[in-house]
Formats: C-alpha cells, sequence, structure tokens
C-alpha cells in the first residue's frame, strides 16, 4: 500500500523549513524560508506545497511544529495561533487554519519542541520510550516530550526554559536576558545569553573556555529538576547551543553530581551517557516530527 504524501512545517522564529513526502526515507523536497511578516512567510511556504504537489501529488495531511506560545485547545475558537509572542506582527496569527484553509485536509499543529520529540520517537532517539524529555538550548529554551506516550499538554503547554534556577552570584555577574524573569534558565543559558555575557557568539567560543562548565551546570540542574519531577525514561537536548559536542559530558557529569546518589536508576548512575543525548535526527527534528505527525493522524 502507497503511503500518503504529507507536508511538514518547522515554524521557527527565524526561519521556517519545509518538506513534502511519504517518511522520513521519503523526503521528496524541502526548503527554507526566511520569518518576515506572516502573510509573506506564510504565502511562500504555500506556494511550495502547491509547486510540490504538481509534480508528487496533493497532500493528506499538514504537520505543524511552531514557535509560541500557542493556543493548543482543540475547543478553542483560536486553536492553532500564535498567541501573545515577541515575535513582531505574527501575534494572534493562526498558522493552523491558514493551511486548514488552503489546502482542506487534516492540519496538526504542536509546539516546535513538541514536534522535535514527536520526530525523535518516531524515528530516532526516543523509539520505543513512554516517558522522554526533548529540551532545546539555542536562541530560547524550550522543553517537550511524552509522558504515558503523550505529547506534553495541560493548562497551555510546557514552558520548560522559563523554570527557575540559582543563579551562581560567586561567578556569574550576568543579570539574565529573558524579558520576562532575567534569571530564568532561558536568560541565564540561551544562546543570547552566552553571548551578551562573554562578548562572543557560542561558537566562537574554545572548548576549554569557562562559559562552558557554567553553562552545563544551569543546564545540570534544570534536567536535575525535570529527572525529580517527570522522572523521564531518556533526556534529548537539542538546538544550536547544544551543536557544542563538548557540552554532553560536562552537563552529564553535573547532573551526577547535583543527583549526589540519590537517584539510584542503572540509567544515570552507571549509562548516563545513554540517558542525556543528541537527537538521532541532528537538526532535521523539528521538520522530520512535522511529518511524522502529519503521517500520525491519518493513521489514527
Amino acid at each position: 500500500m502507497t503511503r500518503p504524501i504529507v507536508g511538514g512545517i518547522e515554524a521557527g522564529g527565524t526561519k521556517f523549513v519545509c518538506a513534502i513526502g511519504r517518511g522520513r526515507d521519503e523526503v521528496y523536497a524541502t526548503t527554507t524560508i526566511p520569518t518576515v511578516d506572516p502573510r509573506s512567510t506564510l504565502i511562500q511556504a504555500n506556494n511550495f506545497f502547491r509547486e510540490q504537489e504538481k509534480e508528487w501529488g496533493a497532500l493528506s495531511a499538514v504537520g505543524i511544529g511552531s514557535f509560541g506560545p500557542l493556543d493548543l485547545n482543540p475547543v478553542s475558537p483560536s486553536y492553532g495561533s500564535i498567541v501573545a509572542t515577541p515575535k513582531p506582527g505574527w501575534s494572534d496569527t493562526n498558522i493552523g487554519s491558514y493551511f486548514r484553509e488552503q489546502f482542506g485536509v487534516p492540519v496538526v499543529i504542536d509546539t516546535d519542541v513538541n514536534i522535535a520529540a514527536f520526530g525523535e520517537w518516531r524515528w530516532g532517539a526516543a523509539q520505543g520510550l513512554d516517558n522522554f524529555v526533548y529540551l532545546t538550548v539555542g536562541t530560547g529554551i524550550g522543553g517537550g516530550g511524552m509522558i504515558n506516550g503523550r505529547l506534553m499538554h495541560g493548562m497551555t503547554h510546557p514552558e520548560m526554559g522559563h523554570m527557575r534556577i540559582p543563579r551562581e552570584f560567586d561567578r556569574d555577574d550576568y543579570q539574565g536576558s529573558c524579558p520576562y524573569h532575567g534569571n530564568c534558565l532561558e536568560g541565564l543559558a540561551c544562546g543570547p545569553a552566552i553571548e551578551k555575557r562573554w562578548g562572543q557568539k557560542p561558537e566562537l567560543l574554545p572548548s576549554s573556555h569557562p562559559a562552558w562548565k557554567l553553562e552545563a551546570h544551569y543546564i545540570g540542574m534544570a534536567l536535575v529538576n525535570i529527572i525529580c519531577i517527570l522522572s523521564p525514561q531518556k533526556i534529548i537536548l537539542g538546538g544550536g547551543v547544544m551543536q557544542q559536542s563538548h557540552l554532553y559530558p560536562f552537563i552529564q557529569a553535573e547532573v551526577r553530581r547535583c543527583l549526589n546518589g540519590y537517584i539510584q536508576s542503572p540509567l544515570v548512575q552507571s549509562n548516563i551517557e545513554d540517558y542525556i543525548v543528541s537527537p538521532s535526527l541532528g537538526s532535521q527534528s523539528g521538520v522530520l516530527g512535522a511529518m511524522a505527525i502529519a503521517i500520525e493522524q491519518i493513521e489514527s
């Protein structure tokens, strides 16, 4: 049986990544669109899919992983909308409705982090797991994942980047970059916070720079909170900052140190390198996850 054609959109604050195909091993075309004003950006994405449909056939569903905050309440009149976002011009933009009206097919939308987590669950590092967390550390910090086999939702959606962790006053005088909370996790450990603190972009700092031990400390404390609250079977760390691969052993060591032997699971005690990991799908977790959730919508 031929699998259906689906579209996937990773809608980021900097760029939209769009793809069309039948799954991870059958991605027929992709494109990257700068995120400018909503009208121009959405029209360019729509035009990409229209052109691709001429060659590959009509879309059966579209999956979207978007920056937010998002209205993800299915009974809400504004379901599928970006709500009060600091991204200029994008507040109250209903991405879900736009593509539903354009193509007349099921459209599934979730946070960019939840969608990336879904991609890793279907095709990547979280296959076979019911409980895991995906944390992205980049321009911002966000978290998502699954609890009991279902993507994390509740009153709204997880905002793990805004958990409060103590600032290291004796070695860090940076006040934090978050416009809402100052020195929350995102305010202390996102990419722009590293650049503002040290005066250089993260990718330009050598692996021996003190920035990385401090970064590992903040992320490690956040992961300890997540481990104690959610008890995930695995933690996946993605995002631009985590492309600095030397960060992983620093974070793993910091998690072990902060837990101080309290969690006795062998996942933490002896196999932490397989417990706190990078995304198997790499930078494609988001757009592949969007395709995966569109396929899931059809299958279910």
